[in-house]
Formats: structure tokens, sequence, C-alpha cells
């Protein structure tokens, strides 16, 4: 059924389809409806930062912004879910049009800059929902945030997500918001860690529980931002790495429609990038922080391939908007 749905989709703007999809979905969750794309895959558990997952493949952040459809996605046999990033107050975004498809690379660009309606929002959807597994939440600052009062924004959402939260990933890699990838780097990094786990240790206090802090990292690392990064995480004893966002870089698809458009590439084309990056970032950590492979998975040979790269969990999001959730079934059953 999905490549008849997907040809509809694909007659209209991009964004418009994928808001148009998430709209349905969360109107379907939890009702008869859900069998259109419901599967019931087999339990393959894999343990990470102190949490078990029901299987190794999740879903990358990005895809349900503001958590409103989260029973949909797990009725699809993910093994956990991860929904943002979500800023401290609501914000539009970048102008459209910010998303484009580019299906000769079964790719996207997108320069959405991190719109969504505000923490408080997502929380009250978390609550709502009666997914039990496993559930991330990424979280970024607002783009009028000055760079150098970023901390304050992770800090609030930190704050209000915590006790909803399996884990929480902190976004400094997006090439969408000015300024955000600057954070990966020398003292701003790891200030922004420190003041991170901080909290956390204060929020573990307050709410009697340890929730992990992951953090986002960009493929565009040089090697030895890699080996820098590494360090900085190792040093302030951070829970886990997620390894990539997208892309800046566009020469995977040169000439093609939409190939010259600003903003992250992500997709088929972004996944030997990505599987590069991972291997050596893996190598530098030698198992000390859990790694979460993610960029351009789109199979069940690309999805082991991460995880023999060393990752002990992997996500995706462009492969979903390509293949609809057969490939979730062919992933998980690879594993």
């Amino acid at each position: 059924m999905y490549p008849l749905i997907q040809k509809l989709l694909f007659t209209q703007d991009a964004e418009w389809s994928h808001d148009f999809t998430i709209n349905w979905l969360k109107r379907t969750q939890n009702s008869l409806l859900d069998c259109v794309y419901r599967q019931n895959l087999p339990d393959k558990p894999v343990t990470a930062f102190g949490l078990t997952f029901k299987n190794p493949l999740g879903l990358a952040a990005g895809l349900d912004k503001n958590g409103e459809c989260i029973d949909a996605f797990a009725a699809m046999g993910f093994g956990f879910i991860e929904i943002g990033t979500v800023t401290p107050k609501p914000q539009p975004g970048n102008d459209k049009p910010r998303m484009f498809r580019l299906p000769q690379g079964k790719a996207i660009i997108n320069r959405m800059g991190f719109n969504n309606k505000g923490v408080d929002n997502l929380v009250e959807n978390v609550k709502r929902a009666k997914y039990s597994g496993i559930l991330g939440i990424n979280i970024g600052k607002n783009k009028d945030t000055p760079e150098e009062q970023a901390l304050q924004d992770y800090l609030i959402c930190l704050q209000k997500v915590y006790n909803y939260a399996s884990y929480i990933t902190v976004n400094i890699s997006s090439p969408n918001t000015p300024g955000l990838r600057n954070l990966q780097h020398g003292q701003a990094l790891d200030e922004l860690l420190v003041g991170l786990k901080a909290e956390q240790k204060q929020l573990q206090t307050k709410h009697n529980k340890y929730v992990p802090i992951l953090v986002k990292i960009a493929p565009d690392l040089t090697d030895q931002e890699i080996v820098d990064m590494s360090n900085s995480l190792i040093n302030a004893e951070i829970d886990g790495v997620i390894a990539t966002n997208t892309t800046l870089d566009k020469t995977t698809v040169e000439g093609q429609q939409y190939s010259t458009e600003t903003g992250g590439l992500s997709g088929a084309v972004l996944c030997p990038k990505s599987q590069a990056v991972t291997e050596k970032l893996c190598k530098q950590i030698n198992g000390r922080i859990p790694v979460v492979g993610v960029g351009g998975i789109h199979s069940a040979s690309t999805a082991n391939e991460r995880i023999s790269a060393g990752s002990a969990l992997i996500q995706l999001y462009s492969s979903l908007i390509y293949q609809g959730p057969k490939v979730i079934k062919e992933i998980v059953n690879s594993i």
C-alpha cells in the first residue's frame, strides 16, 4: 500500500506532505486504522547507557518534532523513538520553502530551523501518549538566543523534559540554526557539557532517577575535530553520542534538482560519509561511550555495517519517507 500513498504524496510539496502525514498518523494512532502501518516484529533486546531497548532500531529526531505521533511510530515496530528537536519557546522556523526531495539520491535537503510548538506543548503530548518503551527527547536552542547564552536554553528544556524522557539528546549539530555548530568545539563545548552534567546531577536527586544525556554531532567534522570532541565527551562523562546529523556537503547530489538549495542533506547519499565518521568516532572512543549510528541507513546491509562499525544502536528517518514502514521490518529482522 505504501508505494501508492508515496506516489500521491510525492505529487505535493515536501513539507505539505510531511505535515499531512503527521496529522494523519496523529488521528489514526490507537485506532483500528493503525492496521495500515502496524507491524509485529520480534524482540531483539539491546542494552545501552543503562537502558534496555526492544530492538536496536530507532526513529531519529526531526520527523515527530512535537511528539504528536509517538504511538503511531511505536506501532511500526521501532525499538525506540526520539522526538524533537524542541526549543524553550515555540518558533516558526525558517522561511518556506525549506524542505526538498531529491528522489534520484533518495535524499532530502531541509533548512527547517527547529520549527516546533515549544517544550511545554511537547511535554503535554508525551503525557498523553500510551507508549511505554524507550523515548528520547531531542533539545535545542531558540534561534534568537545568543550563542553565548545557549546553555540556558538547553537547561530550560532539560529541566522540563527530564521526568518524561528515557534519555535526552543535546542537538548542537543542526546546520540550520546560525552559530549552533560552533558549540561542538573547544571551550564552548566543554562549558556546555559541564553545565548540562551539573544540572543532570541536580535533577537526578530531585526526581530520584538518572536520565542519560547524549550529544548529537555533525558528519562534517575533520579527523582532528572528531578526536577533540571524543575527548571532551569522555572527560565530561557524557552518556552517549549520536553520529550523525545532516551534512552541508552536497557533492553527492550535484546536478540534481534542488541540489543547490541551502540546508542539511540527509538520505541514502549521506550513508558513506556518516559511516566513515562513525567508524572514526568508535575507534577513538574505544567503547567508553555508547554510539548511536544514524545518517543514510536505508537497508539491512547499511544497518548492519553501522552496527559492525561499533554502533550500539541505530536510527533512521529519510528511508522511512522513501520506503515506508517495511524498511523497519527488513532491518530489524536482519539484525
